[in-house]
């Protein structure tokens, strides 16, 4: 029927014809619809398939708009047939539900001398007890009648309405099953979203026990690193240490904090241990701006003991390389430059005119270990100190032999007045260490 209307408007639209007026002038075009029996060959002349090729933009978009019109009133009619069978399946099972539910009705009045066979139903699997089976039944019934109406009430607005009701309808259940499907697809992302927050935070927290446990742990660390030190350092007093140097390098040195005032005179005492050869090397010096050789008690090479004062030069009568510990004390003064060299509290040697009349210059650097070659570095390693140093102390003045025979058989202790040996006053460098010393016991032990 479609096809035969659509093929009859086309007819139409070739059969126009003028109208004349009485008086002659033309009224318009106006379309006649002729007959055609069937079979008829209707193909255009040649003239008409001339014009018709030379049609307006106009009239080949009224050819399309008919081509759609006739492609939507057939999906329309494939829709239309699609729901009235699954209006006539529903209804089928309507019937048999409600036949069941009858059947089910009777069953129970008759006292279930007669059970039915419910697994044979094909509604679903229904309960066994015929009660529930009922309510189930009126439930599924309930719902085929809704969705039968449904149906209906598009059908009937299909009928009614023609194809534009059916078109306008349609997208309505789509809109719908869209709505659903995001709805669902919404919900889902909320719960996955809820998911990875979670993980986050697990995530988080996991990561900030870790950091807590490794600061606790770094910080167990540190305490314990701190405790040791402390009780390296934790000397009985804290003039019982030593330092050892126990490589001929340039860079192994320790250094006194306390820098020296002016002086005129001078006292230095310290306890030595070094087998090294040959020379023991240096166990200090000190520098100032302008001389780095103000004041240096080297061994050097095959040379004996040397005392520098302002690079004066004075060889003192003292062997200290054998490895035990030995006490030695220089002392001098600038009045005719005047010096004493005392071991193990015994006076060894004397001597004048080491730089008399120089003033000590203040302002310098005490190195234990090292030969300044300027002031505070420039170490040369084949002047450095091999061995173990301890009681660094230093006076202003020239101290008494008794007073530095009591120091040597440990019955009196002096800390210099210049420079004590303490263990805030003196730092090492280098690889050089600090160790705890009782330095009299360790001298008996050694003897």
């Amino acid at each position: 029927m479609i096809t035969f209307f659509v093929g009859l408007l086309y007819i139409c639209a070739l059969g126009s014809v003028k109208v004349v007026r009485a008086n002659g002038q033309p009224k318009g075009n106006r379309f006649m619809c002729t007959a055609v029996p069937a079979g008829t060959d209707i193909s255009c002349p040649v003239e008409t398939t001339n014009r018709l090729q030379s049609t307006s933009p106009q009239e080949e978009e009224f050819r399309n708009t008919i081509i759609q019109l006739r492609e939507t009133i057939l999906q329309q009619k494939e829709t239309i047939v699609s729901q009235q069978g699954t209006i006539k399946e529903l209804n089928s099972k309507l019937s048999r539900c409600e036949a069941a539910a009858q059947d089910a009705r009777d069953g129970k009045s008759r006292g279930g001398a007669r059970r039915k066979d419910y697994s044979k139903i094909t509604m679903g699997d229904l309960p066994r007890d015929p009660t529930e089976t009922i309510d189930q039944l009126g439930k599924t019934m309930q719902t085929l009648k809704q969705r039968l109406e449904n149906l209906e009430q598009h059908q009937h607005r299909a009928n009614v309405s023609g194809v534009a009701g059916v078109t306008a309808a349609l997208p309505d259940d789509l809109r719908d099953l869209l709505k659903q499907r995001l709805g669902d697809l919404e919900g889902q992302l909320l719960r996955r979203v809820t998911e990875l927050k979670e993980e986050k935070s697990l995530l988080y927290n996991e990561t900030a026990a870790h950091r807590q446990r490794t600061e606790t742990t770094l910080n167990s660390l540190l305490e314990r690193i701190a405790e040791l030190e402390r009780s390296n350092n934790a000397f009985k007093s804290p003039e019982d240490f030593k330092i050892s140097l126990p490589l001929r390098t340039n860079y192994l040195y320790g250094r006194i904090k306390k820098s020296l005032p002016e002086m005129y005179a001078f006292t230095v005492c310290m306890w030595l241990k070094s087998s090294a050869s040959p020379g023991i090397g240096t166990p200090f010096s000190y520098g100032v701006p302008g001389q780095a050789n103000e004041i240096v008690l080297i061994e050097w090479g095959n040379n004996p003991i040397e005392l520098l004062v302002n690079d004066k030069v004075a060889q003192l009568p003292l062997s200290v390389s054998d490895g035990r510990w030995h006490h030695i004390c220089i002392t001098w003064t600038t009045r005719d430059g005047f010096w004493e060299a005392y071991q193990d509290g015994e006076r060894l040697g004397t001597g004048e005119n080491l730089a008399p009349w120089h003033p000590i210059k203040p302002g310098g650097v005490i190195i234990l270990g090292q030969e300044q070659d300027m002031v505070g570095g420039r170490f040369d390693a084949t002047q450095a100190f091999v061995g173990e140093l301890s009681h660094f102390n230093m006076w202003d003045r020239v101290l008494r032999p008794a007073d530095i025979s009591g120091m040597a058989n440990c019955s009196a202790y002096m800390p210099g007045n210049i420079v004590p040996w303490v263990d805030g006053n003196v730092e090492v460098f280098g690889g050089a260490s600090k160790a705890a010393l009782e330095i009299c016991e360790d001298r008996l032990f050694d003897s």
